[in-house]
């Protein structure tokens, strides 16, 4: 069992970044390991986090190599009479740049490999080459429970590391991973409204099922939405990678957000002519603001903010069925990553110049929410 508190892979990216940071003023110096299930995004963590940190990504996947490809290969040196090793190339040892070692399956590399790996995670060093301390050393693998390959970590194992363990969060992933890169708004609004289906592993496992869904499959499938045109084979392939449960329950939803939701025709559409073009189910409105975040640029963003603040009133103005629905706290949260994009991207004076926001904010302050 592991006995380290669950948290999102957004907790784990900052937990890196931080300890990088601690690394390189020499405060830290220490191997981490990331336990998760299949497809929640470990690798994803690191590519990002190289990426962040303008690091060197050295991927070693454990299954595939043996003790020698770390080690390297003997040379007799004739004139020293000794042996001398050829050390792998794929080892980092530029002292300048900053450099991660992502010893990934960890978990599920053979027993006679694990000795190799003991020196790489503890002294950072492998035979007579050692790790620059520009080198970042992460691992990564799944656990026995999780149904995956894997073997028992030993203690001499568990103790050279410092354990990080990912859980998957519908919230964290939506906002830090499918919105950012922009998948597809039927898988973000199924996520949104059925967040337990994010990650189904447990379930299927127990049920005796092949196929869960996890993180990775939801990717998958925005890929599929966009790559497949014809409607039959997209639903085979969609329930090869969801299971035909879930992908029946998600067919449904795409079905009804590809009719109702409208996106250009709403940004085309004068003020007075939107109110037909809003869908009438929960997760087309879901859909929808999301699909506006994505949209939003430089030149449409007022107007998606006027959009976003009428989404939270339609209860009030229309009535049923929008009356029913949580519009109030789907419009905020709209808002809430509507601005977090426009700082990023230096957008802000948008909402300084519009009176749709200026009334959100008054709102909020009156109700001691600013």
């Amino acid at each position: 069992m592991l006995n380290a508190p669950p948290i999102t892979t957004g907790q784990a990216f900052a937990v890196l970044q931080q300890g990088w940071q601690a690394q390189r003023s020499g405060q830290l110096r220490a191997s981490w390991m990331l336990h998760g299930r299949p497809g929640i995004g470990k690798t994803e963590i690191i590519q990002s986090l190289a990426a962040d940190i303008g690091a060197k990504l050295y991927d070693l996947r454990l299954t595939t190599i043996e003790p020698q490809d770390l080690r390297g290969l003997p040379f007799f040196d004739m004139e020293r009479q000794r042996t001398v090793w050829f050390r792998p190339e794929d080892l980092p040892d530029d002292p300048e740049r900053p450099s991660i070692l992502f010893l990934d399956e960890l978990t599920a590399a053979a027993p006679h490999l694990q000795p190799t790996v003991y020196g790489l995670l503890q002294e950072r060093r492998v035979g007579a080459h050692i790790l620059p301390d520009s080198c970042m050393v992460i691992a990564a693998g799944n656990m026995v429970e999780d149904g995956a390959v894997a073997y028992e970590m030993g203690t001499a194992l568990s103790d050279r590391l410092i354990h990080l363990h990912l859980t998957a969060s519908a919230d964290d992933w939506l906002t830090g991973y499918a919105l950012p890169r922009g998948l597809d708004p039927a898988v973000i609004a199924f996520i949104r409204t059925r967040p337990d289906c994010l990650d189904t592993t447990e379930t299927a496992l127990r049920d005796g099922e092949m196929i869960a869904c996890t993180p990775r499959s939801w990717a998958r499938v925005s890929t599929l939405l966009q790559a497949l045109p014809d409607r039959a084979t997209r639903n085979i392939a969609i329930a090869g990678v969801l299971g035909e449960a879930i992908a029946a329950e998600f067919r449904l939803v795409m079905d009804d957000i590809a009719a109702t939701v409208q996106v250009d025709a709403l940004l085309d559409a004068p003020p007075r002519g939107r109110s037909p073009l809003y869908p009438r189910a929960l997760h087309g409105m879901t859909a929808l603001a999301y699909a506006l975040v994505m949209r939003a640029n430089s030149e449409n963003l007022g107007q998606i903010i006027e959009i976003m603040a009428e989404i939270r009133k339609l209860g009030e103005e229309l009535g049923a069925p929008f009356s029913a629905m949580p519009l109030a706290e789907l419009g905020t949260h709209g808002f809430e990553l509507l601005i977090a994009r426009a700082l990023e991207q230096g957008w802000q004076d948008a909402f300084l110049k519009s009176a749709a926001y200026a009334d959100y904010a008054r709102e909020r302050e009156a109700e001691g929410l600013a």
